[in-house]
Formats: C-alpha cells, structure tokens, sequence
C-alpha cells in the first residue's frame, strides 16, 4: 500500500531548527505533487508547503515563508521540510501528502486531489 511517511520531528526551543522527512517508497516522485501540512490543537489543518512535481515549483503560506523550505532527493524517494526560526505557533503534527499529476510545475496546497496522506509527524516549540 502506498503511504508517506514522516519523520523528524519533537520537541524544539523558539529559534531553533527541524527538518522534516517524508519517505515516499513505490512512488515515482516526478509523477506526484507533495505537501506538507499542520495541524495546530484545537485548529483545523493547514498547508504549509507544496513542491510540484518536475521540482522546479514551490509554495509556502505566509506564517513560514523565509523560514521554512521545501526540498527533494529523488534517489532517495524523500521530501524534506527545513524548519528555521521555529516559534511555538509552529506546534503541531506535521503531514505529507502526495497526488498524482501530469501537470509538471503547478502545486496549491488547498488542492482536494491530495489523497495519498500520511500519519504524520509531531513538532512542538516551546516558547
């Protein structure tokens, strides 16, 4: 069964550093959009980052541009997400989520194709 799955994450000081790792075996990674997003307790989930899938194409949402980055190896089937300047409004569990796309270089993270989901990751960042 297809299924992302996510590492890298715990418990952070304000300021300081995370990434985030999603593995994505079986995939052919040029053939899939991927995004990552959160979810904050109490609040409803919310994409942080998406990548299309020749590579070339990223996104962020505001709260995270500059300090976040989306990124890629291929030969490893993995998606990453650096965490920079990480602030406690950043807690919460982390997903990856993929689709299929032959569209090359356009990724939205509000996108409803995401169907691919995976357990997810728990970041905390104390203050």
């Amino acid at each position: 069964q297809l299924q992302p799955v996510e590492s890298g994450g715990g418990l952070v000081q304000s300021g300081g550093s995370l990434r985030l790792s999603c593995t994505l075996s079986g995939f052919i990674l040029d053939n899939y959009v991927i995004g990552w997003f959160r979810q904050a307790p109490g609040k409803e989930r919310e994409g942080v980052s998406c990548l299309s899938s020749n590579g070339e194409r990223s996104k962020y949402t505001d709260s995270v541009k500059g300090r976040f980055t989306i990124s890629r190896d291929n030969a490893k089937n993995t998606v990453y997400l650096q965490m920079n300047n990480l602030k406690p409004e950043d807690t919460g569990i982390y997903y990856c989520s993929t689709y299929r796309t032959f569209v090359k270089d356009i990724c939205e993270t509000g996108d409803r194709r995401y169907n691919y989901w995976g357990q997810g990751t728990h970041v905390t960042v104390s203050s």
